[in-house]
């Protein structure tokens, strides 16, 4: 899944976010309380604001869930077990599709 946030923004809302996921907000707050690897800031008003390691973390989370089918408490399991393997094997793929796509662009462009 390739998500589309500015790079150059510290800080994401919870709207962004569950918009660039194509998500409801408030799984995005489940997941918030659900995983220990989540830690938005919160501003004055109390709303979650998400860094972009936060943003790696849920795409890692919606990876698990919803790509692969892993129950919650198998998610947060793989996560702690195997969370440095997981992550680069993630990133891995996430650079491997990115190259598709601008592959793909330049096939089209032929």
């Amino acid at each position: 899944m390739h998500i589309e946030l500015s790079k150059d923004k510290l800080y994401f809302s919870i709207g962004e976010v569950a918009k660039a996921f194509g998500v409801n907000a408030s799984l995005i707050r489940f997941w918030d309380k659900e995983f220990d690897i989540l830690k938005p800031k919160k501003n004055a008003k109390g709303n979650r604001m998400f860094t972009q390691e936060d943003v790696k973390n849920l795409q890692l989370i919606y990876h698990l869930v919803k790509e692969r089918g892993f129950t919650l408490e198998g998610a947060k399991t793989h996560l702690k077990d195997k969370q440095k393997k997981t992550l680069d094997t993630f990133e891995i793929i996430a650079k491997l599709e990115a190259v598709k796509t601008e592959l793909q662009k330049i096939k089209n462009g032929l």
